[in-house]
């Protein structure tokens, strides 16, 4: 059976790749649940943070502390919540250790209902990403 994870790694299937290093992988989120809701991933399979390594773990929380200031400027959030399911019984939906990024706002009722943003809307605001991610 085949990764869903691995195969947007691989470039198999296209995605809103917003950055990349050896060990991670970072995109956005097809259905989010926020503006900017951002997947950071393992490039290396387990299907979740107890079968990897610790240092894939520390990659995975390194790559979330560098980028989601990023995230914010880019989407003019104020917060943001950081989720991790761990198992099909606690939601996990991927079976491809990762992390989400969820942007959030000062004044707006935070939900966690999965959004249908068009393609269009996913590549702007991936630029966006990209952008304050290169500035850094």
């Amino acid at each position: 059976m085949s990764c869903l994870f691995c195969e947007i790694i691989s470039g198999v299937i296209p995605c809103e790749k917003v950055y990349e290093n050896e060990e991670v992988f970072v995109f956005l989120d097809i259905s989010p649940m926020s503006k900017g809701h951002t997947i950071v991933t393992s490039k290396i399979h387990a299907e979740n943070l107890a079968e990897g390594t610790v240092e894939s773990a520390l990659h995975l929380m390194n790559a979330v502390y560098r980028l989601a200031p990023s995230i914010m400027r880019a989407v003019g959030a104020d917060g943001y919540n950081l989720g991790m399911n761990h198992g099909v019984c606690a939601g996990q939906m991927i079976l491809h250790t990762h992390l989400h990024i969820m942007p959030r706002w000062n004044n707006v009722l935070r939900t966690f209902e999965r959004t249908h943003p068009s393609s269009d809307e996913l590549a702007e605001i991936a630029e966006k990403i990209r952008f304050e991610i290169e500035s850094l």
